[in-house]
């Protein structure tokens, strides 16, 4: 099995109902994630909230958060910036703080500031030079296009950049020709988005996913079923969890985890900051129903 393989969640980001950061709230996120069953967290990235935080909550959640975890799981921390600088400052900061490795989008701002192929290829190379392994983002968030042939290269030419995170449409055919380009220097293809494409994913030669913190310990089967060739059994497991990942996906967002962990005692709120509004009722509600009979961990973790 790949080095890089397994199941890696998004850490939400708690906050009290009065809009701070609840770093209590953070450090019973990483201890119920680790009694999920996780192969690694991954802190910061966008089911993180990470563009309604500060950059001081940024570090503050990120050096807390690594010291708590204390070695139980490997953790991947996302520092994607527009600015070369800012983003090789916040992955020498996650390094100096124990982070097993980086994500990172490439180079954007808004709508229309994004780097051509030569400048992401230059920030990911500078970034690289800090020495962490570098999970390369392909997420429609940016608008970057990142062809096969730029994410072949860089895998190639720089040394860090070892995963791909695939979650643009079309995530299956480009996992499988990017794996078929790449290659052994393709060490970590992986699943995004919630893992409403897991299946699909995974058959094209995906050997990892990276979901959210709500039902992770359920969809794990899925993997671990396809790692060993049985796509029978991978199948049937992913047909139990799929009404809940695509709700999740469809409708609440990073919104869902949080639910889930209030719910199940994680966390004492569902406040994401102005302008994310909270989850209507009744969509929470559904979103209940279709965990509960999964019995996931974090419906149980805190009562």
């Amino acid at each position: 099995m790949s080095r890089y393989s397994g199941i890696w969640p998004v850490a939400p980001t708690p906050f009290n109902d009065d809009g701070t950061v609840d770093y209590d709230g953070m450090k019973r996120v990483i201890d119920c994630m680790v009694d999920q069953g996780n192969d690694g967290i991954c802190l910061l990235a966008n089911f993180s909230e990470q563009f309604l935080i500060t950059d001081e909550e940024r570090r503050k959640l990120t050096e807390l958060s690594l010291k708590h975890m204390d070695g139980r799981l490997p953790v991947i921390v996302t520092m994607s910036h527009y600015a070369t600088p800012i983003a090789v400052e916040r992955a020498q900061h996650a390094k100096d703080h124990g982070a097993a490795m980086v994500m990172m989008m490439p180079p954007y701002h808004g709508a229309t500031l994004k780097g051509n192929a030569e400048q992401t290829f230059e920030q990911f190379k500078r970034v690289g030079d800090v020495g962490l392994p570098i999970m390369v983002q392909d997420a429609p968030l940016s608008g970057v296009d990142l062809p096969v042939s730029l994410l072949v290269r860089m895998a190639r030419e720089i040394e860090m950049v070892k995963l791909f995170k695939i979650e643009c449409p079309q995530a299956e055919a480009k996992l499988r020709e990017l794996i078929a380009q790449g290659g052994d220097a393709i060490e970590g293809p992986f699943d995004g988005e919630e893992a409403i494409t897991l299946l699909a994913d995974l058959e094209a030669g995906a050997t990892g996913s990276m979901t959210s913190a709500m039902i992770p310990d359920q969809i794990k089967p899925v993997l671990d079923h396809m790692a060993k060739g049985d796509i029978e059994a991978a199948t049937a497991a992913y047909a139990r969890v799929l009404p809940a990942v695509n709700h999740e996906n469809r409708q609440g967002g990073f919104r869902s985890a949080k639910a889930a962990m209030v719910e199940g005692g994680v966390i004492r709120s569902e406040f994401c900051r102005h302008p994310i509004m909270p989850l209507h009722s009744q969509t929470r509600e559904a979103l209940l129903r279709l965990i509960r009979p999964l019995e996931p961990v974090v419906l149980n973790w805190g009562k």
